[in-house]
């Protein structure tokens, strides 16, 4: 688990205006935090330190120390709310944690072992990543920044599935709790297809139609 810390101010200017201010001023993003026993509470998080965390993955699927004001807490990032066209977050909404309460969270998955893959590099085969991220049920302390799921022994044809993943301990998948016909699929390894050979597939397909239509011409005269 990453360790992130941010600090906050708390925001007593509330509305649409206000938001629209802070954001004019560049500095601060208007933000909340609810959950736990507290009342939710409106902040503005300094702009800077916010985004340059946002450019880590696990920073989306990590424990997070807010301090607002001197005072810190235990925050995970539940909400982002960008520009529809400006590379602008306009709102974030982040939810108190307990150390003692389990999290559901969704984590980043990570396909390894393409290297010695033998089906990707003597069969010619070609990985289709299913799934991007995993949801994982757990205490805020065991919190993974993210799953791997390995293909390297995975023959041709064949599939990963969620059962295949290696969890930490502590760490429930929660897809898996709902029964065995929950256990997806997250990746295979198929025949990669050759341009060529659609192409005379294709064209293949075009004579077989062209042909039957001089038999219907002949047929007719």
């Amino acid at each position: 688990m990453s360790d992130y810390n941010i600090t906050a101010s708390v925001r007593n200017d509330l509305g649409k205006g206000a938001s629209r201010r802070l954001r004019r001023a560049n500095q601060q993003v208007p933000a909340i935090i609810y959950g736990g026993t507290e009342a939710p509470q409106s902040i503005a998080v300094d702009k800077s330190a916010f985004y340059k965390a946002l450019e880590d993955e696990a920073f989306f699927s990590s424990v997070i120390t807010l301090s607002v004001e001197g005072k810190t807490q235990q925050v995970v990032l539940r909400d982002l709310q960008r520009h529809p066209y400006k590379p602008l977050v306009t709102h974030a909404d982040f939810l108190r944690v307990d150390a003692t309460h389990e999290i559901t969270m969704r984590v980043p998955l990570h396909i390894v072992g393409q290297d010695d893959s033998k089906a990707i590099k003597e069969q010619d085969g070609e990985l289709h990543q299913l799934a991007s991220e995993i949801e994982v049920s757990c205490l805020p302390k065991d919190l993974p920044d993210y799953l791997e799921a390995d293909i390297s022994g995975l023959e041709l044809g064949a599939a990963l599935h969620l059962s295949d993943i290696k969890v930490p301990a502590g760490v429930t998948i929660v897809e898996l709790t709902h029964g065995e016909d929950h256990d997806q699929a997250i990746a295979n390894v198929t025949k990669a297809k050759v341009a060529g050979e659609a192409e005379d597939g294709e064209a293949g397909e075009a004579g077989e139609a062209s042909s039957e239509e001089d038999k219907g011409e002949e047929s007719a005269e």
